[in-house]
């Protein structure tokens, strides 16, 4: 049985890392709202380029459009996977989820997967799991914007032009709320060519022409996905760390409660126990 100094020594050590976590849970609460802010913001955008680009693949185009190689869609014998994930973990089972569907979406794979680590925990996961890893890039910070991303990008572009892939897919945690995220995996490339009626079709004219659109827009439509994900890994990152640390808070006020309620309770045990030696004591002199 724990002594009441043991016990007082576990309730100041349990104080101590609540308030630790509840600082942490502040702090994250912060980024949070500005990591959600600019996802919400950056949402509509990247869903309207991707809808552009669709649509430009499924018209007909100029016939130097076979000469684009982000368009090109070829047998698909390699993959590549850009696997974006956090740096730092007390975040609950975020990485942990995102890993899980990693690896199950390569070991579905007929073809060999080359990898693309964003953050330090995907990068200890592809090397740890024995991946073929390409390229690791950490340390972007927690409001980065779309130029300190485009070297990732351009890794995949110059990987997709040069047919060192066939196919590239974008893994992240896609942020829903608060208190839920999503891991997700998505084709980025080659790009599906939206299903388009005979209007839809005859909707739209592309001036110059189409093909400098499609010529000006690929690397955009590349650097804007990529860029996307990441701000959505980063809320899903942001927004998992506060509901972690906020529940470690609670827990650890709860086992202050009961660690407190035990020492009252050896507390008053020890003061019984003492009077009953003094009563006794006094009947043993008074018999």
């Amino acid at each position: 049985m724990p002594s009441v100094r043991d016990i007082r020594r576990r309730i100041r050590s349990v104080d101590n890392t609540a308030k630790v976590t509840n600082a942490m849970s502040l702090i994250a609460a912060s980024k949070m709202r500005r990591a959600q802010t600019a996802v919400l913001e950056g949402r509509p955008y990247s869903v309207k380029i991707q809808e552009v680009i669709s649509h430009l693949v499924a018209q007909p185009v100029e016939d130097d459009a076979g000469d684009q190689p982000l368009l090109a869609v070829r047998p698909v014998e390699k993959a590549t996977v850009l696997m974006i994930s956090p740096d730092r973990g007390l975040c609950g089972g975020l990485h942990a989820n995102l890993n899980r569907r990693v690896g199950q979406f390569i070991l579905e794979q007929q073809v060999p997967v080359q990898a693309i680590a964003v953050g330090r925990k995907g990068r200890d996961f592809m090397t740890r799991t024995n991946q073929d890893l390409k390229a690791t890039f950490t340390d972007l910070g927690e409001t980065p914007h779309l130029i300190d991303t485009q070297a990732i990008s351009h890794i995949i572009i110059d990987s997709y032009s040069a047919g060192e892939a066939d196919e590239v897919y974008l893994a992240y945690t896609r942020y829903v709320s608060t208190m839920s995220q999503e891991p997700v995996i998505e084709k980025l490339l080659p790009i599906a060519p939206a299903e388009l009626t005979s209007a839809e079709r005859a909707g739209y004219i592309y001036e110059p022409g189409s093909l400098a659109v499609l010529q000006d827009l690929l690397p955009r439509f590349v650097e804007m996905q990529v860029y996307h994900a990441i701000l959505e890994s980063i809320a899903s990152e942001q927004s998992a760390r506060m509901v972690a640390m906020r529940a470690a808070t609670d827990n650890a006020s709860e086992l202050s409660g009961e660690l407190t309620l035990t020492m009252n309770k050896l507390r008053q045990e020890s003061i019984t126990n003492e009077l009953l030696d003094l009563i006794g004591g006094q009947m043993a002199l008074e018999g």
